[in-house]
């Protein structure tokens, strides 16, 4: 007990030395919000005559991945990767209600995930470029695909450096900039439809309680030309199919899902979205994957394609009026987890954030948004991060079941706002890692934010240790919460 005393001890005078160490500020504020829009002041029920919707995208997947080193992200450290299996690519949708206040876009991007500092450098090159006048938001957000290329820095020949190829990144985010510019430059008039299709038999949580997000949604822009479809589907499922071992890029399941989609109707254009993946959401047979007992490449074909399969033959049920409102706002979150400072410290990690008057605080700035479809049909949240599903769901633990013996305080997210139907993107805008229910928060005892707790129940508690730190999501949904009252 003595030892592990001393350890802890050990560990505390660490974490405060890793605050102590930072610059006061990495960034203030005003250069954190710069090239954020923040969109609507107030939502108005006003309608234009029709929708406005363009797409635009680009192949990030360098050429020379057998001749440079490009680490593989989202398993094991030091995995470069030596062959490509399908492209990461930037996928763009731009919609307009045109009433006058200008359109949005949301840019998908094949990847583990961004921090807000690279997506910020994304929007500058697009507001620089003059291309894009009159625009209330741009949302990008990451697939999550645990087979692309590095985007964050995690993953690299060790842990103290980087794993990040800046020359690949900065060609991400030229490319990515031009992606949301085609969009916006290849839009035409036309009808937005959405339906939804509860899945069953699809999904996996990997961690209690077992709640998720059953449902797929299909958000289906119809031009009044008839040519050139946009779908948009938002689903929850960490896309790390491909397993630990392989050494092939890939953009994971949802490149399959997106080429059923595409097959199947000519001169068409599909994106995805990630949800509420959070706790962890996986595939049915993540366990099998984790384990290498299957053909993981297979799977991930065969799970992509039944997916596109579920969305081909989902009926076009609800037209939306041509209302847009969309609001977007910075936080602040207390960064609990010193080993993420750490990172950022040593430039491994390049999240924007500072220490505050008190020393021995740090926070990391991120932005929430909400964007609303139609006349209150549709609510989305926009969440920094991978967030566990009962903050949206609602179905927590108790206080006999859950790891602090609290129960959960919080209002979930399906219940802000009026819309008729609800979903999370997930990883959007930032990527925080996972955004935990405080009453299930755990630490190990003895070497906090290092290795992975163990409660009461012998659940193993890995998610802690790749999150900012517990409040995380209380500011999460305390902001979201303030914004909508505010637009409302």
């Amino acid at each position: 007990m003595k030892f592990a005393s001393l350890k802890r001890n050990a560990i505390q005078t660490l974490a405060k030395s890793v605050v102590e160490l930072m610059p006061k500020k990495y960034f203030s504020d005003e250069s954190a919000n710069k090239y954020m829009l923040f969109g609507d002041n107030k939502f108005k029920n006003i309608h234009g005559e029709y929708f406005t919707c363009g797409f635009g995208k680009r192949i990030l997947t360098p050429c020379d991945i057998q001749k440079n080193t490009y680490y593989i992200a989202g398993y094991d450290s030091n995995n470069p990767a030596q062959n490509v299996l399908d492209d990461m690519y930037a996928r763009a949708i731009f919609i307009d209600d045109n009433t006058g206040r200008g359109g949005i876009v949301i840019c998908s991007i094949d990847a583990v995930g961004m921090s807000r500092k690279d997506i910020n450098d994304i929007r500058k090159l697009c507001t620089d470029s003059g291309k894009l006048p009159n625009l209330r938001a741009i949302n990008i957000c990451c697939t999550h695909t645990h087979s692309a290329i590095d985007t964050q820095g995690l993953w690299g020949e060790k842990i103290t450096k980087s794993g990040r190829n800046e020359a690949f990144m900065c060609s991400l985010k030229k490319l990515a900039a031009e992606a949301v510019i085609e969009a916006f430059e290849t839009r035409k008039n036309g009808d937005l439809f959405y339906s939804v299709k509860e899945t069953e038999d699809l999904q996996f949580d990997c961690r209690t309680p077992d709640t998720y997000d059953k449902n797929l949604t299909k958000i289906h822009f119809k031009p009044f030309d008839g040519n050139g479809d946009i779908y948009l589907i938002n689903f929850a499922s960490h896309a790390e199919l491909m397993g630990s071992k392989t050494k092939s890029v890939s953009a994971d399941f949802p490149a399959y899902m997106i080429k059923e989609i595409e097959g199947k109707n000519p001169v068409s254009n599909a994106l995805f979205i990630n949800g509420a993946i959070g706790g962890m959401i996986s595939a049915k047979e993540i366990k099998k994957i984790y384990r290498n007992e299957i053909d993981c490449e297979e799977y991930t074909k065969a799970f992509g394609k039944n997916l596109g399969e579920i969305v081909n033959s989902m009926p076009d049920e609800n037209k939306l009026q041509p209302t847009l409102n969309s609001r977007n706002e910075p936080i602040k979150i207390e960064a609990e987890n010193f080993v993420l400072i750490l990172a950022r410290l040593m430039n491994v990690l390049n999240n924007n954030i500072l220490r505050t008057e008190k020393r021995q605080k740090a926070s990391i700035l991120s932005e929430i948004g909400y964007i609303e479809l139609g006349d209150e049909d549709i609510g989305i949240f926009l969440i920094p991060g991978e967030l566990f599903p009962e903050l949206f769901t609602g179905e927590f633990l108790n206080g006999t079941e859950s790891a602090t013996g609290n129960d959960a305080e919080y209002k979930p997210l399906k219940f802000y706002g009026n819309a008729k139907h609800k979903f999370v993107i997930g990883l959007c805008n930032d990527e925080l890692g996972y955004i935990i229910p405080e009453n299930d928060f755990y630490l190990n005892a003895e070497t906090p934010y290092i290795n992975s707790g163990k409660d009461k129940f012998d659940r193993n508690h890995y998610e802690e240790t790749n999150s900012v730190g517990p409040k995380t999501a209380e500011t999460i949904l305390n902001s979201i919460d303030k914004l909508i009252k505010n637009v409302k």
